[in-house]
């Protein structure tokens, strides 16, 4: 098993497209790149931790391969956007894929190069590829809230404009 984290905004939405796929072993959300040790979710939503909220998912290669990982993280995410993701505005939102080793860095830059190339965007693709730093999980209510929560999740998400953006912009891929 590998691990692979992918900060793409909310990490709730970022659990529902890589959950109960082959080869997935288990997503969970947290927080990574940033300064403040053992940080809350109250620390990290002021913005001041330097820290992204995440999801570290642990994946077999040989069922689900990461290059595939990375295809569906794009196209949950709005790569231009360098102030958060949708209606979460602020920096622990931005995007950006943590590799773990050189492997998944040489296949994380030929990805966003393959984006850069697609055409699909007017404006720069700003996702940051960094290495992977230390994971520290999110409170347990954070995790699963999608089954936790269906209704408050739909909500969110509903008025979050991802899912316009994602069939406006991945659609068809």
């Amino acid at each position: 098993m590998q691990k692979a984290t992918f900060a793409g905004g909310c990490f709730w939405c970022m659990v529902t497209p890589f959950e109960e796929l082959p080869g997935i072993g288990g997503i969970v959300s947290g927080y990574s790149g940033g300064h403040v040790e053992n940080p809350t979710y109250e620390e990290v939503k002021t913005g001041t931790t330097g820290h992204y909220e995440v999801v570290e998912i642990t994946f077999d290669p040989q069922l689900f391969p990461y290059e595939r990982l990375l295809e569906l993280y794009w196209q949950q995410i709005d790569p231009t956007d360098d102030g958060g993701q949708f209606h979460d505005r602020g920096s622990q939102y931005r995007t950006a894929i943590f590799y773990h080793d050189e492997a998944q860095e040489k296949l994380a830059l030929e990805a966003k190069e393959k984006v850069e190339a697609s055409g699909k965007f007017q404006k720069p693709i700003v996702t940051e590829i960094l290495t992977a730093q230390t994971f520290y999980p999110a409170e347990e209510y954070h995790q699963g809230y999608h089954k936790k929560n269906k209704d408050d999740y739909k909500a969110d998400r509903a008025k979050s404009g991802r899912d316009e953006f994602i069939d406006q912009h991945w659609t068809g891929e």
